[in-house]
């Protein structure tokens, strides 16, 4: 068999919104979240807000992110995003409370079936759980979920999921130790 591009068919694919509303948040997320001029978190919540994002209390979001889909985006209180991070949100993506998405991290919720001779769209959802942090330049991948308190370290790949405070790095991700959290001094 021979991969088949002429075959791929997405039409099962919906984005959960009108084609209008997707124009208009393109629009939005150019001038407002990827802009590096707008500096204020508070206009980028607020936009994320009214296109459907589900975001908690006291977030903080740096300039010049991106945001494919906010309907799909889900960020828990206290929660930091920063500059450049892209959440290419065809499917959910959770992000817990107390977490820190670092400078330039990708959320990749969609891939394609290799096995497939029409490289079918492939999409399934990401989580971060409380107090998580992906660092700078990470990816992480469809269907992953970064257990509570993990951290990713900068230009890793999260293809699978991690287990709770513990520390992973690399690609291949690997397991670098346990995550200690000491009393504040």
């Amino acid at each position: 068999m021979k991969v088949d591009f002429s075959k791929f068919d997405n039409l099962w694919y919906k984005p959960g919104r009108s084609i209008m509303m997707q124009v208009l948040w393109y629009f939005i997320n150019v001038l407002f979240l990827k802009n590096p001029l707008n500096p204020s978190s508070g206009l980028k919540v607020m936009f994320l807000r009214i296109f459907g994002a589900q975001i908690g209390k006291c977030v903080v979001i740096k300039p010049s992110i991106s945001v494919k889909y906010p309907w799909n985006l889900k960020v828990g209180d206290y929660s930091w995003i920063g500059e450049y991070a892209w959440f290419d949100s065809l499917d959910t993506i959770k992000i817990g409370c107390n977490c820190c998405i670092s400078q330039g991290a990708y959320f990749c919720t969609g891939n394609h079936d290799w096995t497939d001779p029409a490289f079918g769209l492939i999409v399934k959802p990401i989580i971060v759980e409380d107090g998580g942090w992906v660092g700078a330049r990470a990816t992480v991948l469809p269907g992953v979920t970064i257990g509570t308190h993990s951290i990713i370290t900068a230009g890793s790949v999260v293809s699978k999921d991690t287990e709770p405070y513990m520390i992973y790095s690399g690609n291949p991700l690997v397991l670098v130790k346990k995550r200690v959290i000491c009393t504040r001094r």
